[in-house]
């Protein structure tokens, strides 16, 4: 299934894209390290924050199907860019995962992340490692 994005240039090194189905628009701006205002995610931003967003995504579909508590699920990343040529160079991912979770279902959860679609698509050059960081149970007081 194909999906349509358009994108056209607003000025100011910015860019504005539309996501066809839904409609829904989502602005970029050049970084001020390449002659941007940064006032908004860059295009090599966006990269990075799906890589996020597809892991979350994965875990989420396998939790709900298996009924697990995600209470607590987020993660948090670094965009690397290398100089020459300009690329990602790293996208370092930390993901916080609930506590609770059996050791199988940490595995199922964990290949759930690392088989999403933007980990597979981005160039093997770009290291992304990933750091599964599970919380603990909360100890109950003793009554």
């Amino acid at each position: 299934m194909a999906v349509e994005i358009t994108g056209k240039y607003i000025g100011n090194l910015k860019t504005e894209l539309t996501h066809g189905p839904s409609g829904m628009v989502i602005r970029t701006a050049a970084p001020v390290d390449n002659q941007g205002d940064g006032s908004s995610f860059s295009p090599t931003d966006l990269a990075a924050a799906s890589l996020g967003a597809c892991m979350m995504t994965l875990i989420a579909i396998v939790g709900e199907r298996d009924g697990l508590d995600l209470t607590g699920l987020s993660f948090r990343l670094e965009k690397h860019m290398e100089a020459n040529p300009r690329r990602i160079g790293a996208i370092p991912v930390s993901i916080n995962m609930p506590a609770g979770l059996s050791a199988d279902q940490k595995k199922k959860l964990e290949n759930a992340a690392l088989t999403c679609p933007v980990h597979k698509s981005l160039a093997e050059g770009v290291d992304k490692p990933v750091e599964f960081v599970y919380a603990e149970k909360p100890v109950e007081a003793a009554k």
